[in-house]
């Protein structure tokens, strides 16, 4: 089993490079998350954002799979597949999709709990989406929810409406502003039945057995590294394991399984809501680089937070998810620089730290920029290594020596076309 995740703060381009190796496999499947991300694939000409169903949906022989380690809104399952249905009714998604039995339900009440937390000055914001993410997982480790095996038990309707019973209530303490709570619970359980119409399994059983029959596995992760609920910049992360290790758990495959971890990252930074961001850029510079690089929220369309590419991040991520092959996306968007800068260490109270750490004061933090000259060339005629140019080459050369992995992949635009293999000799 390949694993893929993101190496930043999420939208790093994951699911175009999914897509672009899909093909190479026999199963793609998500393993942490829920409706909260966003992969943007570029399909017939259209961009068609998915936020829970696995990047292999557009290829006819490939199975995709939701892993237990993902959170389920049935309502925004049945869209997002009546979304494909409508743009290409062949694809016929919901013969090809397994979803886990274990995975847990978003509940119709949650989103409200995450608009209470981010709304209510008594409790911390940090800037979700407010899909109800965290309230789904927080009650799943509460042992307070439900799963999607469930709704086959002739007692779940009966357990559903006492949950979301009392939910409602606690939100009506809170004067959240609420539908009437027939239509919340009928909308829902109207989803349900849908929900009951697909392949709701025991999917570790499936994705096992695929390994066992030689069978090639791709894991696809959410979110990214710097937002894992355990070793990101905590409390402004996601609720979910983000890393390599989390799609073992979140599939159910042992580790011994795992082969290659492809790690996605931008050739800047950026991030969404709030937290810290060392190499943050503002003003006039920050909007430019934001509006060239469509760097807006795939989901909420807000505006994403950007800033050099932060190295000591970059290298912690590597380290923490194993790293074995880099992809380098929005090099393009850096075009016509003649400078750009890459931060190589943090200077904090007068030493040198190499690598990011979680207990860094951000207000401590002075970054230290290598600044490197820029490039300018038409990324669209790029087909091969000897297309790019030395200032280029210069810049992969640097990042690769500083995190010790190798940059294999390239994207050279926005299509799902416009990505290159670079030979590992890029190195010598």
């Amino acid at each position: 089993m390949d694993i893929l995740v993101g190496l930043q703060w999420g939208d790093e381009g994951k699911g175009k490079f999914i897509d672009h190796i899909c093909s190479q496999y026999d199963v793609v499947a998500r393993f942490n998350g829920g409706a909260n991300a966003g992969h943007s694939i570029y399909y017939q000409q259209q961009k068609i954002t998915l936020k829970l169903l696995p990047s292999g949906v557009f290829y006819p022989k490939t199975l995709n799979v939701i892993g237990t380690g993902v959170v389920v809104n049935p309502i925004q399952l049945q869209e997002e597949l009546g979304l494909l249905m409508a743009i290409d009714p062949t694809l016929e998604v919901s013969k090809r999709l397994l979803l886990s039995a274990k995975a847990h339900l978003v509940l119709p009440t949650h989103k409200y709990f995450d608009i209470v937390f981010e709304e209510n000055p008594a409790y911390r914001t940090i800037g979700t989406t407010k899909n109800g993410i965290a309230p789904a997982y927080a009650n799943k480790i509460l042992r307070q929810n439900l799963r999607l095996g469930d709704v086959y038990r002739p007692q779940f309707e009966s357990e559903f409406r006492a949950m979301v019973e009392r939910q409602y209530s606690e939100l009506e303490a809170f004067s959240c502003v609420l539908p009437p709570y027939a239509v919340l619970v009928d909308e829902f359980l109207a989803a349900v039945e849908f929900l009951k119409t697909l392949s709701i399994v025991d999917t570790e059983l499936y994705v096992n057995q695929a390994l066992k029959e030689g069978k090639k596995v791709l894991a696809e992760g959410a979110q990214a590294t710097m937002l894992d609920i355990d070793h990101g910049t905590y409390p402004y992360v996601t609720s979910s394991s983000t890393i390599a290790g989390g799609a073992c758990t979140g599939l159910g495959v042992s580790p011994t399984k795992v082969g290659e971890i492809f790690g996605v990252t931008k050739a800047y930074t950026t991030r969404v809501g709030e937290g810290v961001f060392p190499t943050e850029i503002f003003g006039a510079e920050a909007e430019e680089l934001r509006q060239k690089g469509g760097e807006f929220g795939s989901n909420t369309k807000r505006p994403r937070r950007v800033g050099w590419l932060d190295l000591p991040a970059l290298k912690y991520a590597i380290m923490m998810n194993g790293v074995t092959q880099l992809i380098l996306t929005k090099a393009d968007i850096l075009n016509e620089r003649a400078e750009v800068l890459l931060c190589t260490h943090y200077e904090v109270d007068g030493a040198i730290h190499a690598y990011f750490s979680t207990n860094l004061k951000e207000e401590h933090i002075n970054p230290q920029f290598k600044v490197m000259e820029g490039w300018d060339f038409d990324f669209q005629n790029v087909i091969a290594k000897e297309d790019l140019p030395p200032s280029f080459i210069a810049f992969l050369h640097f990042i690769e020596q500083e995190v010790e992995v190798p940059v294999t992949f390239l994207s050279t635009g926005p299509k799902r076309e416009e990505i290159i293999e670079l030979p590992v000799s890029i190195l010598n």
